[in-house]
């Protein structure tokens, strides 16, 4: 199945494509039954499997690792992948392309930042030159094969924003990213920079960029829009809820009937779904 054609196809359909960051395997079992497209979020990676912030501490094959389970578990999702910045070297970039492509990502997100290196909406980020950059993703880019690449610039200064978006709307990348936008004239802005070349939108909870609906962002001509924490913040905020409450009571679980609370049946028929061999019963989810 060529994931990247199919992603690539999704990009290009009237409206904005949603993909909903997802964090781990039950984040994105619940995260199918809605959408048809995932975002396999650097932030939440870093934070669900090594209980850290999203730095720089990532392992290329643990995320090679996930993607894999994903993909077997969701054979008819969209799956791009961040993989930061390449994980620094050019030639582990390309490595990691290849095998995310076996592994059956459909696209993968490349950054220009430089170590230390930030979450998108983070202060303090660093940037490489842009030259060095440009290598960094014409190499990526030569080394896939159907995978749909993003390129992505953290760039903050305003000229040096619109000096990059037009430089990478020239590369032979599917879509551009520009990270932490700050206002909606700014995305109007760039998307007059990048010209025909399909814009991705980044929305994180508490983040530096506004706030916006699917048909605001398609009226702003922007083409996909990742969300990549509502799975994990919206975790947080139940967890921390369930265990207070489970205080309150003394220990005493919460009664099930006429609740509509989350009991191990349900659990299980969701889980069920992803076992492989009933894959070929399961139909697309509906494009939203």
């Amino acid at each position: 199945m060529q994931y990247g054609t199919d992603l690539r196809a999704a990009v290009q359909a009237p409206g904005t494509t949603p993909l909903i960051g997802i964090y781990d395997m039950y984040s994105a079992s619940i995260a199918a039954q809605h959408y048809d497209g995932f975002f396999v979020s650097g932030f939440g990676f870093a934070a669900s499997h090594y209980g850290l912030p999203d730095i720089g501490f990532i392992a290329w094959p643990d995320m090679v690792e996930f993607t894999e389970r994903l993909r077997l578990a969701f054979p008819t999702h969209h799956l791009l992948v961040d993989i930061d910045d390449g994980y620094v070297d050019p030639e582990v970039a390309c490595h990691v392309v290849q095998r995310l492509e076996r592994a059956g990502a459909s696209g993968v997100i490349l950054e220009d930042q430089k170590r230390p290196r930030r979450c998108g909406h983070a202060d303090g980020k660093q940037i490489l030159p842009l030259e060095e950059y440009l290598e960094k993703l014409d190499l990526v880019l030569q080394s896939r094969r159907d995978l749909l690449v993003v390129a992505r610039t953290d760039a903050t200064e305003e000229s040096e924003i619109i000096r990059r978006a037009a430089a990478l709307a020239e590369t032979d990348a599917d879509v551009v990213l520009v990270d932490g936008v700050r206002s909606i004239e700014w995305i109007s802005r760039i998307r007059e920079v990048v010209g025909s070349k399909p814009l991705l939108f980044n929305q994180i909870a508490g983040g530096k960029s506004p706030r916006l609906s699917l048909t605001e962002l398609t009226d702003l001509h922007v083409d996909v829009a990742i969300y990549s924490t509502p799975c994990l913040f919206a975790a947080h905020s139940a967890i921390d809820s369930a265990l207070l409450e489970l205080k309150a009571a003394d220990g005493r679980l919460p009664a099930m009937a006429h609740t509509g609370a989350v009991g191990v049946k349900a659990a299980t028929e969701l889980l069920e779904k992803n076992i492989s061999r009933h894959h070929e019963h399961r139909a697309p989810v509906p494009a939203q």
